[in-house]
């Protein structure tokens, strides 16, 4: 496994090396020894799968918030997403940056996302899957997101949303007043 910093302090790409012969292939998905600096003491505590049917599609923006923060490492298992990390750590230089990364089966990249920042993506292929392992266990009373959206973000989405949750319709756009979350 190779990791790649970004500009956004935590947020990383694993590259992961794909063996394969005549009878198929094999690689890696995760190893705590390897991973170590970037899991910094902690465990992956639980572990989920999406799939996303319609190409176009967005799920996101979201996060979790003290004492369930949580950092984040997605894998692409079947098709192709655009998957984007937004810094929303107080008092951060990159604060309301965002960094994207297209994930697919075949690049076998695993994207990192820290604690203070939020996470999405769009489904460019239908029926895409994504794996995400997780520090902390999911707490609906801690949960939070942004819009997709949202102007003060700025995100390229590389195509139209063709849908998205009520849920995640509803986040509300960052104002002045937001100064950012605590990790």
């Amino acid at each position: 496994m190779n990791i790649v910093s970004t500009k956004i302090d935590g947020v990383s790409v694993v590259e992961t090396k794909v063996l394969g012969d005549h009878r198929g292939l094999f690689a890696r998905l995760f190893c705590a020894k390897e991973l170590s600096m970037i899991l910094n003491g902690r465990n992956i505590l639980q572990i989920n799968q999406s799939k996303t049917k319609k190409q176009g599609a967005i799920r996101g923006m979201h996060f979790q918030c003290k004492p369930f923060a949580e950092i984040k490492l997605i894998r692409c298992l079947k098709g192709k997403v655009f998957d984007v990390a937004v810094d929303l750590r107080k008092n951060s230089d990159t604060f309301l940056s965002w960094h994207a990364e297209i994930l697919t089966p075949e690049n076998a990249t695993m994207f990192v996302v820290p604690e203070g920042c939020a996470h999405g993506f769009q489904v460019l292929e239908p029926d895409s899957e994504l794996l995400y392992l997780h520090t902390a266990l999911y707490n609906p009373e801690y949960e939070s997101g942004i819009l997709y959206d949202d102007p003060a973000v700025g995100i390229h989405w590389p195509m139209g949303c063709s849908e998205i949750s009520d849920r995640d319709r509803q986040h509300t756009l960052i104002n002045n007043n937001f100064q950012g979350i605590k990790v």
